[in-house]
């Protein structure tokens, strides 16, 4: 069985910023990898910054033709919608551990999600919260081996 992964928004973003050589690559590859395994989740609100980073924000802009596809493949992830348990949980994340309101909702997702592993630069690598530990996948210490071994989990008996 294949453990599910949580993708923040700036590594989906990277896979398509020309602007950003160094980080571009290795997000390409880690998405490559999740969509290899089946392994990678994401949110609502993380396909919402996505969309509008990508359109709005690179330069130059993805046409957004190109973005609402992109979206549309990432259904496949299976992206978890908040609810009033989603937002109580962020704003116990927020106070616990210092976190913006965007930064903890996207934790809680990742915990709603039965996500082990949060790949996000936004968060301080290494990071525990509970059972989800925070990778960035840009980081020096960071191995994609890590994430493989990460994506198989113990077959159910």
């Amino acid at each position: 069985m294949t453990a599910p992964i949580f993708v923040d928004t700036n590594v989906l973003v990277y896979a398509r910023d020309a602007g950003e050589p160094a980080k571009q690559p290795r997000a390409m590859e880690v998405l490559r990898l999740l969509w290899a395994s089946r392994a990678g989740r994401v949110s609502t609100q993380v396909l919402q910054e996505y969309y509008v980073t990508v359109t709005r924000k690179l330069r130059p802009g993805l046409p957004n033709a190109d973005a609402r596809a992109d979206v549309d493949a990432l259904f496949a992830w299976q992206p978890t919608s908040p609810t009033l348990s989603t937002f109580q949980q962020a704003w116990e994340i927020q106070d616990r551990f210092q976190l913006s309101g965007w930064d903890s909702l996207v934790v809680a997702s990742a915990m709603e999600s039965g996500s082990r592993l949060l790949l996000t630069e936004d968060l301080q690598h290494g990071l525990i919260i509970g059972k989800l530990r925070v990778a960035n996948p840009f980081h020096v210490d960071f191995q994609l081996n890590e994430l493989v071994a990460k994506t198989r989990g113990k077959p159910r008996s």
